[in-house]
């Protein structure tokens, strides 16, 4: 009977409410336990929370400074008090919004908050004992904050007003006894509240913290713990309205923060790989730009295979137009079949025929060398010599004894190196070398400060209006891209809901017009996504906002824009441009102005290298810009620096025909002056 008695009583204990509670926890953690375990079995993603709830908890280390002796009407101490300390508790409910990919977010804690401390000793007389006075003094606090997240990672700042309401202002005031005089009896303790107590405190707090995420992104549910510390200095923290007495507080606790994630789509998904997506867009994004360009002249004519006829694309004129030619008057003979693209500049390029005529014309004392290129002999490069001798001195009269003729295989400056076979590439190096070059030691004729034989021809200047000049540009920066995604492309939404779709893409940085996107708005705020398919075939979407604004420049501002070429995959200008930049572009440049040097490629090759290549370009040209603006004792200019390769949507030309190929192996420089 004993027996069975213990059974039942030890059955009654071990089923009492503490020991059920805990029973219930693990009841309930092997329950979540195997609800995860179900859910990463099906392999759902959800989203990273925005909106969190949770609980803070903490302690106060106060400080107190000031005097403090009248401690109500009913009560003076016989003595001052200065400085103290003591450590109360922090408790409060918590809410957050905050996006995981943005700096900004705001946080709002409302709770209890003590400021309890004890004064340190002081000798009280007449009596020469110890005293001290000791405060419960409690708040009822609302801290909003604004949250920063610099790295937009787990690591935040955060600070804001502190609004505290006193609900509790107690004091004890203790006499001990003369250490001189161990056996005397203590004063009874003095307690009673504060009088002159501030019923309202407005303060600040600033602080830091970091999140701890304890869920997985395959719970829905998901819990972050955050350490934080922080500070509220004793600005405007006085308790009392009478005396000075203040209060500064360290704090430091910890939050326990739950929010509830969005289900991700199957076909998304969301990887460790490191990639970064911003955007960069102008302030101001000029709409147009009058520009004074100065535009190289190619001194290459590039034949057609199997003929040895000068091609129709060129503007070939006839005997009664010669007289009316003129240079700077170029629009009013077109070349047929422009692509569309930089017809300004094929323009200029095509009529390099009559612009050699016009000159010859004006300098009688010129010559040139006709050196004519063909794969199939030197016989058929002359014949194609011969046709361009036969057009300037039947059109332009040029007397035949100032035009040399010579035939080769490959020209001097071949574009590359052609292998056995027949592949894509190869097939365009060939058709660049079938070309009849323009050489000549006049200097009338030449580029300026040009130092080296066979040179170029004097570029041509062009009064024009440029559309969507590179400043104006908005850039899509996605870094790591190339590692973890096989393309990708960009979504971006206005405030009306219209979305514009642009890509795809494989480079980590692509830019475009912001006139693209703006259209004919003056401003606007965009949503813009990334959208990045991996490897795998999953997708990720990283998204962000930005603010672009439209403007139109006013006529008076003129930007300079002057070209560089380069041989196919060469990437030094030094021994054809140097002094050409040195002494002429350099001084062109005003004070305060911004230089945007841009490199691109042609379309033979790798499209990483051509993407180095054309930075190892642009970087080549800054460098002697910015040495000669050195030497010269200017340190007023800024440069921006970009290589974009062969990208098709940027170079300057297509890529279809020899010229256009010649041309894209460039660096533009645009001077835009300062404000």
């Amino acid at each position: 009977m004993t027996s069975t008695k213990n059974f039942k009583k030890e059955l009654c204990l071990s089923w009492s409410p503490f020991k059920l509670s805990i029973k219930g926890a693990l009841l309930t953690t092997l329950i979540l336990a195997a609800i995860q375990t179900t859910i990463l079995s099906q392999e759902v993603r959800y989203t990273k929370p925005a909106l969190r709830f949770g609980i803070s908890a903490g302690a106060n280390v106060n400080f107190y400074r000031g005097t403090t002796r009248i401690l109500n009407s009913d009560f003076t101490a016989p003595v001052d008090f200065h400085l103290g300390q003591g450590v109360g508790l922090f408790a409060a409910p918590l809410i957050e919004y905050h996006h995981p990919d943005r700096m900004l977010g705001v946080m709002l804690q409302a709770g209890y908050d003590n400021r309890s401390g004890e004064f340190d000793k002081q000798t009280a007389f007449p009596c020469n004992c110890p005293a001290d006075v000791s405060t419960d003094l409690s708040y009822f606090t609302i801290e909003p904050s604004l949250r920063i997240a610099p790295f937009k990672g787990n690591f935040y700042l955060y600070g804001g007003p502190r609004f505290a309401f006193n609900i509790a202002n107690d004091f004890k005031y203790q006499e001990y006894v003369n250490p001189n005089f161990p056996n005397e009896l203590p004063d009874p303790d003095i307690e009673g509240e504060f009088d002159n107590v501030n019923s309202t405190v407005f303060s600040m707090q600033v602080g830091a913290g970091y999140d701890i995420p304890l869920s997985s992104q395959n719970m829905r549910t998901q819990f972050v713990l955050s350490p934080f510390v922080a500070y509220h200095p004793d600005f405007r923290q006085a308790p009392r309205s009478s005396e000075t007495w203040s209060i500064n507080t360290f704090r430091a606790g910890a939050s326990l923060k739950v929010g509830f994630g969005r289900e991700i789509p199957a076909d998304v998904e969301v990887i460790d790989t490191k990639v970064r997506f911003t955007v960069t867009a102008p302030k101001n994004i000029p709409v147009e730009r009058s520009v004074r360009e100065i535009f190289p002249l190619r001194n290459y004519v590039f034949f057609n295979e199997g003929s040895t006829a000068i091609p129709d694309r060129y503007v070939l004129l006839n005997k009664g137009q010669v007289a009316d030619f003129k240079e700077d008057q170029l629009g009013m003979y077109i070349p047929k079949n422009l692509s569309g693209r930089s017809d300004r500049q094929m323009t200029v390029y095509y009529n390099v025929l009559n612009i050699l005529g016009d000159r010859m014309g004006k300098v009688p004392a010129s010559t040139i060398t006709l050196v004519g290129s063909s794969s199939e002999g030197p016989e058929d490069g002359r014949a194609m010599a011969e046709s361009v001798k036969t057009y300037l001195v039947d059109v332009f009269a040029i007397n035949a004894s100032r035009i040399a003729i010579e035939g080769r295989v490959q020209p001097k400056i071949p574009s590359g190196h052609e292998h056995p076979g027949t592949t894509p590439e190869q097939a365009l190096l060939h058709e660049d070398d079938r070309r009849v070059s323009i050489e000549s030691s006049a200097p009338l004729l030449l580029m300026e400060y040009q130092n080296t034989r066979p040179g170029s021809l004097r570029p041509v200047e062009i009064m024009a209006v440029q559309n969507s000049p590179l400043d104006s540009y908005v850039t899509f920066n996605v870094d790591g891209a190339r590692d973890a995604f096989s393309s990708w492309s960009v979504e971006v939404m206005d405030d009306k809901g219209k979305v514009q779709y642009f890509g795809p893409y494989t480079h980590d940085r692509v830019s475009i017009p912001g006139k693209s996107i703006l259209g004919m708005r003056p401003e606007g705020d965009y949503k813009v996504t990334m959208v990045g398919l991996t490897k795998n075939g999953k997708t990720v979407r990283e998204t962000t906002n930005v603010h672009m604004v439209l403007r139109t420049l006013s006529t008076t501002t003129q930007a300079m824009r002057y070209s560089v070429l380069y041989e196919f995959d060469d990437a030094e200008t030094i021994n054809l441009y140097a002094k050409y930049l040195t002494d002429l572009v350099t001084p062109s440049i005003p004070m305060d102005a911004t230089v945007f040097i841009h490199g691109y490629t042609d379309i033979i090759g790798e499209e990483d290298y051509n993407e180095t290549l054309s930075l190892a370009r642009a970087n080549d040209v800054k460098n002697i810009l910015s040495g000669s603006l050195t030497k010269a004792g200017r340190t007023d200019v800024k440069f921006q620096v970009y290589g974009f390769g062969e990208n098709p949507t940027l170079t300057p030309f297509n890529d279809k025909l020899p010229e256009e190929r010649f041309y894209n192996r460039t660096v533009v420089i645009d001077i835009i002056p300062g404000k």
